[in-house]
Formats: C-alpha cells, structure tokens, sequence
C-alpha cells in the first residue's frame, strides 16, 4: 500500500494538531484525538501520518510559503523571476527578490512558524512513542527513527533558511520554548545534531518499507550526506566560508556510496515529470502527493505550486518565470561542453515578438525540458507550441515559462479546473541525481587525483542521460529537433581541481534548475554576493525592478529572525548579522 493513500486518513490527525496562533508550537491534539486516543496504537499512527502530510505542508495555504523552495532558493537566486500579474502581485516575494527585506518581513515570520509548526508533528508522535512498548507496538523504534527523519528535514529547512535557529526536541517541556535562545547552538552545531538524528535513524530502519513512500534507511543516510556537506563548508559570523572540512567531506562520499546499486538514474531526462515515474528508480525521498483522494478540491495535490503553472492551456497564475541567465546557462561551446564564464555575454532565445531569434549557438537539450520557450514544442501538448501568451505580464518578466513540475495538459493526469495544472505528482526532495552530484563536489574539493576521476565519471554519467533523452521535437516539423542540442562529456585532459570545481557545480545548476537549491548552493559555496550583484547588474537593463537592488554580503545569505519570534522569546533571541539588533 501507498503511504500517499494513507495521508487522507490523516488528515483529520492533521487538523487537530495544527498550531494555535495564540500559543507559539502548541500542538496539543483536540477535538476527535482525545487522550485515550492518542494513547492507542491506532492513535499514534495518526499522529505518524500527520507528521508525514506535514512534508506537504501544515496546511492548503502555502503558497506564499512554499515547501518546494521555489521563492527561497529560485527566485532569490539568479535562477528565477518571481512572476504573476505585476511586480506587486505577491510583492513580499518580489521584496526577497530585490534583497530589501528586515525583521518585520511578514514572510519570514510566516516560513518560521510554519516550518515549526511541521516539525512539531514529529516531536508530538516521539513524546507519545516515548512513552509506548514494543509489546504496545511491534514497530516502535522504527516509527521513532521515521520521525526523527522528518524532524530533521524541518530543522535542515530552518537552519539554511535562518542559520540561527532554538533547537527543541520532544524532551524539551512546551511551556519553556520561549527561554530557549536561538544562538545556542551554532550553525555547525545544529548541522551535527541533525546529521546525528539522522545517522542514527539509518542504524534502526530497514533498507526497504513495504509502504511507498514511508522513510527507509537509503533515505537517512541521503540525506545525512546533505547536512554533512553543508556543515563541511564552515562558515564564519559573518557568513562568510572560510574552511572545507575534509574528514566531513570523506563522511558524505562514504554516505552516497551507501546508495551504490540501490537507485539509478531514469533513462530519459522528461520521465522526472510522468506519474509513471515517480517513485521509480530515480526517487530516494518524495512527497507523496494524491489526486482526487476525497479530501477535497483536487486532493492532496502540490499546494506549494499552486501559483505557478502558466496560462495558455493551464489558465494558471504565471508565477515562478526562468530567468534570462538560466536560459544562457544552457549554451553548449563547439565541444558540448558549458560555456562557465562567457555564457551570459550574449542572451539566447529572444523573442521579438514574431519569432525566436540569437538561436545560432548550440544548447544542452536539458534547456528545453525544463523552461518552455515561445514557439517551442510544449511536453506532449498538441493544439500549440509554448506561447509568449502564456506569460501573464511578458512586459516586466520576458516570455519564458517553467516546463518542470507539470504533467502535459491532454494528459488524464491533470486536474481539469482550479487549482490549474494541478496532478498528483509527487515532489523529490532527494533523487538519486542529487546524491551523484553530492559525492562528485566532494569529491572535488577533496581534491585528490583519483577522486577527480571519478566526479567527472559522475558527472558524464549525468550529461550522458541528459545526451541520451528524447530530444524536444520542432512543432511544425516533428522529425526535426527544436533547437540546436549538442552536449558532450567532459575529456579528461585539463581537468584539474579548479576546472572540476567549475564543471561540478555549474552541472548541479543545469541538473537540478527550478527544484528550489540554487540559492543555497550559492551560499554553501560562499559566492552568492558575487553571483547575485552580478546578476542583478545585468538584468536591471531588462527588468527595471532590480534597479536599485543589492545583495550585501555577510546579510542576505540569510533571512531575518522574524521580529514576531523575537516578541514571542520575550527578548531571548539575537538577530542575524547584518540586519541590526532588534
């Protein structure tokens, strides 16, 4: 059985346990989850099942908060536009966007309380486990590992979000929260107690669970190698990367070799967006998402995104735009290979209003698998190519639209009606994609001979997938490719460290655009101040919002502590750097 089906049986454990907003976590169960309820075997596996739709989100109306990240790591990166009717319309997000945020951000206070609200589900099934026998429940201490992984995704969340961060864990009384400081621990420190959470729930979990979708040992220690790899660049108190942890990079490699014969990648780069697919060989960790299960409206579809699908056959709200820079991102030298340093001289694909033009260079077929362009065929659409139409203000955010995340608009899949382009695919938090490029940036800054060798089979391994995909056909002449693809492997002649350490992120970038992480790639590697004022300086000649914009290095790689918390810890917290005491 799925787990996703399991989630609207949850649901009402869901809503009971939701925060009250007059008292900050308190997650005490009502209503129908009395405590003899909650006491109960079959009590308990509800309040498991809610920890677990808490990966969905703690409620419908997340849109503006997304799970998915598309705000926090692709708009406010050099990746994204926000999108929509105006520069106004979500202008909290735009405000992120243009860097000129403070502590009274609404959104942050938002993303805070809810990401805790979330992890909070985890806590309240722990106390409760804590309190149980095997002989009350034969899968005691492997629910307890489940939980302990899905608290530590919430407190991964929150730390590369706000870095300062209380840590609060079931043992911790509900009534002192507020006297927890939130500069107990450091960000290292937090990194370590999530990383230990999660190594520890790998220790205890089987390899496999009977139901789809229920955490597994793979998907502990995946996820181990990602907080390991974020703690391995040591950041000062100023943000600023100033070491690379070596003994920690050596732990992430030995952690993805963990997964070595047990996921691979799909054949076909567009197989990441069919039903088919999803929790094929390729999904370590996912959300479960459930279309027309009975929980109203469309069911337990991505609310996250639901901004985001475009007009055209979708009708939707045109958020969430690729930018110009990620479409130049995929122009192909005469080798195949990226262009790292030279791509964003000239833009690729300009629409005139009649016909795409600057179309002479040679791109990686991954661009149009994942942004949809004027004219060019859309997934397995018939009616119509793409359309600048689709676009709901091209005036202010170009004509470009994001491919990802949908199924095609014929398909049976797809949600007729409101909320637009809406289906039951899952989302990945972690594919197998991601745990190749973890081990090959790892492996690059370890920097030894051998392990270059293998990052740049990784990393062919990656764009020979991408080489081999069913390429996007021309609308009006099928037997012909829609663009000029060419990508090839990296040789081994010039591939020295610095080279490799281009190759490997600027891979992850093309990989895994769109998926919510190119921000905080850009942190982790300690570049963000130098990409984003780069960015910026280029696209205000286009995008007049930007005027004025900048990113201040040793602030924005973070947001605020929301002041609202700061109220609520009746002056316990201290605010992050660069933001000015509360």
């Amino acid at each position: 059985m799925k787990l996703k089906y399991m989630l609207a049986a949850g649901m009402m454990a869901a809503m009971t346990t939701g925060c009250n907003e007059s008292s900050f976590l308190d997650l005490k169960p009502q209503g129908a989850l009395n405590e003899d309820l909650l006491n109960s075997k079959e009590g308990i596996e509800l309040l498991i099942t809610s920890a677990y739709s808490a990966l969905q989100g703690p409620n419908r109306d997340i849109m503006w908060v997304p799970m998915t990240n598309w705000t926090y790591g692709e708009v406010r990166s050099d990746n994204a536009y926000k999108g929509g009717s105006s520069i106004t319309d979500g202008g909290d997000i735009n405000q992120m966007e243009t860097f000129v945020i403070d502590a009274t951000w609404g959104n942050a206070d938002s993303k805070w309380y809810q990401l805790y609200c979330c992890l909070q589900r985890a806590n309240e099934a722990l106390r409760i486990l804590n309190t149980m026998s095997e002989a009350d429940m034969p899968e005691l201490t492997v629910r307890k590992a489940e939980m302990k992984v899905i608290r530590a995704h919430f407190y991964f969340e929150l730390c590369r979000l706000f870095k300062q961060i209380p840590y609060l864990d079931e043992t911790i009384d509900q009534e002192t929260y507020k006297n927890i400081p939130n500069n107990q621990f450091s960000r290292e420190e937090i990194l370590d107690k999530i990383a230990t959470d999660l190594l520890e729930a790998a220790k205890i979990l089987p390899p496999r669970q009977s139901e789809i979708g229920r955490i597994n040992q793979y998907i502990a220690y995946a996820y181990a190698a990602k907080v390991r790899l974020y703690q391995a660049y040591k950041q000062d108190e100023r943000n600023q990367v100033v070491s690379i942890d070596k003994d920690l990079l050596r732990e992430v490699v030995e952690l993805c070799n963990r997964l070595d014969g047990q996921y691979d990648l799909l054949e076909d780069f567009q197989q990441l967006d069919l039903l088919a697919y999803e929790n094929g060989k390729e999904s370590v960790f996912a959300v479960q998402y459930t279309m027309n299960d009975g929980t109203g409206g469309a069911g337990n579809i991505n609310w996250s995104n639901l901004l985001n699908a475009p007009l055209g056959p979708y009708s939707g709200d045109g958020f969430f735009l690729p930018s110009q820079n990620l479409i130049n991102a995929f122009k192909t030298d005469e080798n195949g290979l990226p262009l790292f340093d030279s791509f964003n001289e000239e833009n690729y694909g300009v629409w005139t209003g009649e016909e795409l033009t600057q179309i002479e260079s040679t791109v990686d077929p991954r661009l149009d698998f994942i942004t949809g362009r004027p004219s060019i065929t859309w997934k397995t659409y018939p009616d119509s190519p793409c359309k600048a139409s689709w676009v709901r203000n091209n005036g202010d955010y170009g004509f470009n639209c994001t491919k990802r995340f949908y199924v095609s608009p014929e398909s049976s899949d797809m949600f007729v009606g409101w909320p637009w382009g809406a289906s039951g695919m899952n989302w990945q938090i972690i594919r197998y994609a991601h745990v190749l490029l973890w081990k090959a940036e790892a492996l690059v800054e370890l920097g030894e001979a051998s392990g270059l060798e293998e990052a740049r089979e990784i990393i062919n391994r990656i764009r020979r997938r991408a080489m081999n995909s069913s390429y996007v056909k021309d609308f009006e002449n099928p037997d012909q490719n829609a663009a000029d693809y060419f990508i090839k492997e990296y040789p081994a002649q010039g591939w020295d460290q610095v080279y490799a350490r281009k190759a490997v992120r600027f891979e992850a970038r093309l990989e895994t655009a769109m998926e919510g992480e190119r921000f905080f790639d850009l942190v982790r590697w300690g570049v963000a101040a130098d990409y984003m004022n780069s960015y910026i300086q280029k696209e205000q000649n286009d995008r007049v919002y930007y005027k004025g914009a900048h990113f201040t290095a040793g602030k924005d790689e973070y947001l605020p502590i929301p002041l609202a918390q700061y109220n609520f810890s009746e002056g316990t917290y201290v605010q992050n750097p660069g933001y000015g005491d509360f």
